[in-house]
């Protein structure tokens, strides 16, 4: 009997065991940096958890994103590789099969597409249909090439389409998004780096002043208006931070 096991759904992402453990250090590490420098105590860094917690979300967030970027990069292959064995003379389902082995070989066997492509071969074995395995996915991937490629592929289907063209066109248009995603984050790659400085400066500062000149800061902390002042500073400083994210996050 096989193993059962759960397909990913790609708008949520699961921290391995190192991911999870560097995670909970950086998490550990931005909300000590922030207590000491906003407020110099540890009780604030108590009081500062949900800071962690949205550190985690984010960080789950990007790793989200960058598995679906994966992902899409690796489906785009396995529609070339399904082209070229329909080209070749085999039906849809034994391309399938076919490409398989090809996406297996760029990728690996525990790449996300040969997991995606095992399990609908073992779908085709139990007279599940491709369409729906394909609209299956593209649902769990949130990438609207997959669905769309999934919505095509059943009218080219139904109505006697040219499933090579179809392929081919889709694998196209796929790698011309990729593509242009690539050239977008090479053309911002500085002002992300300016980003991540300027994250940082606010700290740089009150670090360099506090040695400096000692003392200077003193009445900011260990009082009410003090703590009410740097309170106001820190959300300030969280939604530029967020702003900041947004300008540089471009979508294809």
């Amino acid at each position: 009997m096989s193993k059962s096991y759960r397909l990913p759904d790609y708008a949520e992402y699961h921290f391995s065991l190192k991911e999870g453990a560097i995670a909970l250090l950086e998490g550990v590490f931005l909300v000590a940096m922030t207590g000491y420098f906003f407020y110099q105590s540890w009780i604030a860094c108590l009081l500062l958890f949900p800071v962690f917690v949205l550190f985690i979300k984010e960080k789950k967030r990007d790793l989200a994103k960058k598995q679906r970027q994966e992902l899409s990069l690796q489906f785009k292959d396995l529609v070339l590789a399904l082209s070229a064995n329909v080209k070749a003379g085999y039906s849809i389902e034994n391309a399938l099969r076919e490409s398989c082995r090809d996406v297996e070989l760029l990728y690996g066997a525990d790449s996300l597409i040969c997991l995606e492509v095992r399990h609908m071969i073992r779908g085709l074995e139990n007279n599940v249909i491709l369409e729906k395995l394909l609209y299956d996915l593209g649902i769990r991937s949130r990438l609207p090439d997959i669905m769309q490629f999934a919505d095509v592929f059943l009218i080219a289907k139904r109505s006697g389409g040219n499933l090579t063209e179809i392929l081919e066109k889709t694998a196209g248009v796929i790698e011309q998004k990729i593509e242009t995603d690539k050239e977008i984050q090479l053309m911002i790659a500085a002002k992300k780096m300016e980003q991540k400085i300027m994250n940082m400066v606010p700290f740089l500062i009150i670090f360099y002043i506090g040695i400096t000149s000692r003392g200077f800061f003193d009445v900011l902390y260990h009082n009410l208006v003090g703590v009410a002042v740097m309170t106001v500073c820190l959300f300030f400083y969280g939604v530029a931070y967020l702003l900041s994210r947004r300008i540089v996050e471009i979508e294809v």
